[in-house]
C-alpha cells in the first residue's frame, strides 16, 4: 500500500476550499462593514467612509456585499471576480502610486484579495455552497469538485 500526498490532499479539497472561502469572504465583508457602519475599529482606525464618496464608499459597498455573497457561495464567480477587480483597483489608484512594491507602499492586503479572489473565481465555490443548495444540491461535476492527481 503506497501513501500518496496528492491523493490524501485531493480528498480534503472540497472542505479547504469551502474554507478557504468563508474565510475570505467573511473578512473582506468586515472590511466593508467597518468602513460603513464603524464597526470593528472603524474605517482607517476609527469614523465611517462618507455616504456615496468615489471611491471609498463604493468600494465598501462591494466590499461588504461582495464578501457576504463569496462567504455564502451565492453568485459565487460573478461576486469573486468583481471583489478581486476592485481590489486591483485599489492597488492601482491608491497603494501602486507610493511606491512600487506591496511591502513599500502598504498595498499587500489589496494584492493578497485580489489574487485569492480570482483564485474563488476561477475555481467556483465548492461542495459546500449555499448557490449549490439553492439549485437543488446539484452534485459538482468531477472538474468543478476535484482536480485530476498527476500519475507521476
Amino acid at each position: 500500500m503506497n501513501f500518496s500526498l496528492a491523493e490524501a490532499l485531493r480528498g480534503i479539497r472540497p472542505a479547504v476550499l469551502t474554507v478557504f472561502r468563508l474565510l475570505t469572504g467573511f473578512l473582506f465583508a468586515c472590511h466593508g462593514a467597518a468602513s460603513l457602519f464603524g464597526v470593528l475599529g472603524g474605517a482607517h482606525g476609527g469614523g465611517t467612509v462618507p455616504m456615496l464618496q468615489w471611491p471609498g464608499w463604493w468600494a465598501a459597498v462591494i466590499e461588504l456585499v461582495g464578501g457576504t455573497l463569496v462567504a455564502l457561495g451565492l453568485f459565487t464567480r460573478t461576486a469573486a471576480l468583481i471583489c478581486s477587480g476592485s481590489m486591483a483597483y485599489a492597488y492601482f489608484s491608491v497603494h501602486q502610486s507610493h511606491a512600487l512594491f506591496p511591502i513599500d507602499n502598504g498595498g499587500e492586503p489589496a494584492v493578497m484579495f485580489c489574487w485569492a479572489f480570482l483564485l474563488i473565481a476561477c475555481l467556483g465555490p465548492g461542495s459546500y455552497a449555499l448557490g449549490r443548495l439553492l439549485k437543488g444540491g446539484q452534485k459538482p461535476t468531477a472538474a468543478e469538485d476535484v482536480a485530476p492527481v498527476p500519475t507521476s
